[in-house]
């Protein structure tokens, strides 16, 4: 139990440091925790859980190999940067009608879910961490068994809903002293943070495809 319990709190402190690195993850969650309230963080952590979930039984069942071969990274960068410049460019689009006085409905909870599995996959660094350090912790965590990968997998996702959860709570208050330009202007940023990032993300895929070819 004691081992169980150093598993967790490592994937834990590892998870939220990387967790509070600002990445797509984190813009669309100021961006959407602003219109959509508190509950948005929680809700794309969940979508992003799901996806590495399924990635944590995949890694239990072998494919780490596969997903380290140099087609793999390229096709998962190009794709992740054309995604997140589509994203960036729905958001600066919107720009001229966002205003903080209107309420979405309930159901589009449903498609904040959905985006946490697309904006994982549209994060190449994501499918880094992954074949690197979090294959190599889940390699040590089956020294336990099944339990050790559960107990890994369990620390990393409650970092990840604790940090994010606290970030749309954050920007939900603030929201009361925030007027429609800053609003907006805050979107502006996110939009143009992600457009750094798919520059980053096309780029590094384009230099390993340098390579293929």
């Amino acid at each position: 139990m004691t081992a169980l319990a150093a598993i967790f709190a490592t994937s834990f402190a590892v998870a939220l440091s990387g967790a509070m690195m600002p990445g797509p993850l984190f813009t669309v969650t100021v961006s959407e925790s602003s219109r959509k309230g508190p509950a948005a963080g929680p809700l794309l952590i969940v979508g992003h859980g799901i996806l590495e979930l399924a990635l944590v039984v995949a890694l239990v069942f072998g494919v780490g190999p596969l997903l380290k071969k140099t087609p793999v990274f390229v096709a998962t960068a190009l794709l992740g940067s054309i995604a997140l410049l589509w994203m960036a460019y729905g958001m600066l689009r919107s720009l001229p009608r966002l205003t903080l006085a209107v309420q979405p409905q309930q159901e589009a909870g449903r498609n904040l879910v959905v985006a946490g599995i697309l904006l994982s996959l549209a994060n190449p660094y994501w499918t880094i961490w992954w074949i690197s350090i979090g294959l190599g912790y889940i390699t040590q965590s089956l020294a336990l068994g099944i339990a050790g990968a559960a107990a890994f997998f369990a620390g990393h996702i409650m970092a990840d809903f604790a940090w994010y959860t606290a970030v749309a709570a954050a920007v939900w208050k603030g929201k009361r002293f925030m007027s429609d330009r800053a609003y907006r202007g805050l979107i502006a940023a996110c939009a143009l943070f992600l457009i750094l990032f798919a520059g980053m993300f096309g780029y590094a895929g384009l230099k390993k495809l340098a390579v293929l070819g």
